[in-house]
């Protein structure tokens, strides 16, 4: 992005052209802030959206610029348009931040229609150059996007289970960590609908698999498989502290889990900087001195059945490792495992631009809608201020930072505008000092290219730091193209400023959208996606299981639905206390799920991994108790539900295995966490 933004203005300015260079530069940024990851055809549809969207506001603003009613029309028009059509995704909406971002930087251009058409011109050719350059980089590179998503999702799979290994530490805080677990939970599965964009919509790897392109889908399908076997392996963390807190082994048991995921961290590094990676953790002898220890704790007060099952699960975890290492050393050929087109598709969501999606959003019950009735009134009392107070050159920045800061939620914007405000004192503060001691125009030069690397480094990944490089490299920009540069900083602090003041005010006062009132949407998700999940359960016990890729999408749902309303009370934990409710009881109902959906995922996965048997009626019984407690605690959230009658499972052979008192235990348990979410769901709906 920093090449592409900047090769245009060294080029220009070879000629003494450097606002011509100026110019493709801004088309070119515009443009880069589409260039989403994703499939190439999804980024080259939204540039090429974007290109014309940039053109022709560019123009508009050029020929309404001397006409105060009528730019203040289509400012009115535009951003509300523009925030609208983020229905159809988050590229939509990069689109149109960047048709609005033209408008507003070029709002102080007071020009002549003739000047108008050869900026807009200019514009469009640096969209057209960055469109090209980008399409050049993925072909030279075309697994690169997915390398690096992959070993992202991989490095945030290694911080959940770094926490978890915190669960048997028992010096550490055992709900701050579980509060950590939960927060986690929310990247890692943010990580892996990024990788699945990636590589279940690309048809280069589908259609045409290379061995890198089959490498990273079968890569991806068993880390999906290891997030499985964290998730599912859960235990009473208080009680195992109770009961062999004071002999030491739990602590043993955390060091081997962080040294595991310190092993997963390597690999995932290993992927996401395309090189070959050697296996440097000894889990075996760790696990052998581990059981030595367990053995000699067993006493017949005291059963250590549940340390060898924690035996069991670490040496899974070990097993689905070496398989991530094997992928660096053996030859893909296993075409069997390698899923069909349709059959991936399924794992992605797919938005179509249609206007009756529009359409249909245009009320108040809609989020979008409102955040685009919100947005146009603040930027609406940003032009009036601005056009009231001439007291600087670049009173758009006030536009311009509403633009950034005004997000759909009152606690993402309160966020962003105590970001934006540090981070522009911090990056003033440092911009400052650097023009202070530095005077060399040069070097001065190659500190903006270092401050636009940094810019767009960070620019999803940290906003405070973002901004904190964006600042100084304006400052220093300005102060090149011979503007006073402590003047400059105070105007961007000032209308930075006024502009945080708006966004939070509006954020509150104009059509508010709170999350405790949609927190009901996501509690009823992740009901349905575990009843879901129960009833694959069922149909394991039955003797009757449903194809794996039925059962995958039923786990996919559970965690996105969890993480769902796991993001959603994070959110709302940072909104105004009045406005907050049943906080404790939420957090509760959280965990309960998720303690449901990892021992649904326990039994699953043992099913799947063992030869099927057919288990008496009683079994599956057990299961339907648990589906119909669900099913209650979902009517207590949607009047309109109707409890399924269940049909009895057909067994498939007359049934002479044992009794299982372990599964019987394992049944009984989830039983017992679906009454207590019953309790909590009516405690919330009362």
């Amino acid at each position: 992005m920093t090449l592409e933004i900047i090769i245009p203005v060294i080029l220009f300015a070879q000629f003494n052209q450097m606002t011509t260079g100026l110019t493709i530069a801004l088309g070119a940024f515009c443009v880069s802030i589409c260039d989403l990851p994703g499939p190439v055809d999804h980024k080259r549809n939204g540039m090429l959206y974007s290109i014309a969207f940039i053109f022709a506001m560019s123009l508009l603003t050029g020929f309404l610029n001397d006409n105060t009613l009528w730019l203040g029309l289509l400012i009115t028009v535009s951003v509300f348009f523009f925030t609208m059509i983020s229905v159809y995704g988050n590229r939509a909406g990069a689109v149109g931040t960047a048709a609005l971002l033209v408008m507003i930087l070029r709002m102080a251009d007071l020009v002549s229609p003739q000047v108008a058409l050869t900026d807009s011109l200019l514009i469009l050719a640096g969209g057209t150059w960055y469109l090209l350059v980008a399409l050049l980089f993925y072909k030279l590179t075309p697994y690169r996007p997915a390398q690096r998503a992959l070993g992202d999702c991989i490095h945030e799979t290694a911080k959940f289970l770094r926490i978890k290994s915190a669960l048997y530490d028992t010096t550490v805080n055992f709900e701050e960590e579980y509060r950590k677990l939960v927060s986690q939970q929310i990247v890692v599965n943010e990580k892996q609908d990024a990788t699945r964009e990636l590589l279940f919509k690309n048809k280069e790897i589908l259609n045409e698999p290379s061995r890198t392109g089959r490498l990273l889908v079968l890569t991806f399908a068993d880390v999906i498989d290891l997030y499985e076997q964290i998730t599912a392996t859960w235990y009473d963390y208080k009680l195992l502290r109770e009961r062999f807190g004071a002999t030491g082994i739990l602590n043993d048991v955390s060091r081997v889990i962080k040294n595991i995921a310190q092993e997963l961290d390597d690999i995932g590094l290993a992927i996401q900087s395309n090189r070959t990676y050697k296996q440097q953790y000894d889990l075996i002898s760790d696990l052998d001195a581990l059981k030595s220890k367990v053995d000699a704790l067993e006493d017949k007060s005291n059963s250590n059945l549940v340390l060898k099952k924690i035996l069991v699960n670490l040496r899974n975890l070990g097993g689905h490792i070496d398989e991530l290492v094997n992928y660096f050393s053996l030859t893909i050929s296993p075409k069997g495992r390698v899923r069909s087109k349709s059959d991936y598709s399924k794992f992605v969501s797919h938005t179509e631009i249609d206007f009756v999606i529009f359409k249909n959003n245009l009320t108040l019950s809609s989020g979008v809608f409102r955040h685009a009735l919100r947005m146009t009134l603040t930027c609406l009392a940003g032009f009036v201020i601005a056009k009231m107070i001439a007291y600087g050159h670049h009173s758009y920045w006030i536009l311009l930072t509403i633009i950034i800061l005004m997000k759909p939620g009152f606690s993402l914007t309160k966020e962003r505008n105590i970001q934006r405000f540090a981070g522009t004192i911090a990056g003033g503060l440092l911009g400052v000092v650097i023009l202070y001691f530095i005077h060399d125009r040069d070097i001065l030069f190659g500190i903006i290219i270092f401050f636009m690397v940094g810019t767009y480094t960070f620019m999803r990944l940290n906003y405070i730091v973002m901004v904190i490089f964006t600042t100084p490299y304006i400052l220093i920009l300005f102060n090149l193209l011979g503007l006073g540069f402590l003047k400059v900083a105070e105007e961007r602090l000032l209308d930075t400023g006024i502009a945080c003041v708006l966004s939070f005010l509006a954020s509150y006062l104009l059509f508010p959208h709170w999350e405790s009132v949609q927190l009901d949407t996501y509690m009823k998700g992740v009901l349905k996606a575990n009843i879901v999940y129960l009833k694959k359960l069922c149909s394991f016990l039955a003797g009757k299981p449903s194809p794996v890729l039925e059962y995958k999408l039923a786990r996919k749902d559970v965690y996105i639905s969890t993480a769902n309303l796991s993001a959603a009370f994070n959110r709302m934990l940072s909104e105004p206390k009045n406005k907050q409710r049943n906080g404790k009881l939420i957090y509760e109902f959280v965990v309960l799920n998720h303690v449901l959906s990892s021992n649904i995922a326990s039994l699953s996965a043992d099913m799947l991994l063992t030869e099927q048997k057919n288990y008496p009626r009683e079994v599956t019984q057990q299961v339907k108790r648990s589906i119909t407690s669900l099913e209650k605690s979902l009517v207590q959230l949607d009047k309109d539900f109707i409890i399924d009658a269940q049909k009895p499972l057909l067994q498939l052979s007359v049934n002479n295995l044992p009794p299982d008192k372990n599964l019987d235990e394992q049944l009984d348990f989830i039983y017992k966490v679906t009454l207590d979410i019953n309790k909590v769901t009516k405690l919330i709906s009362a």
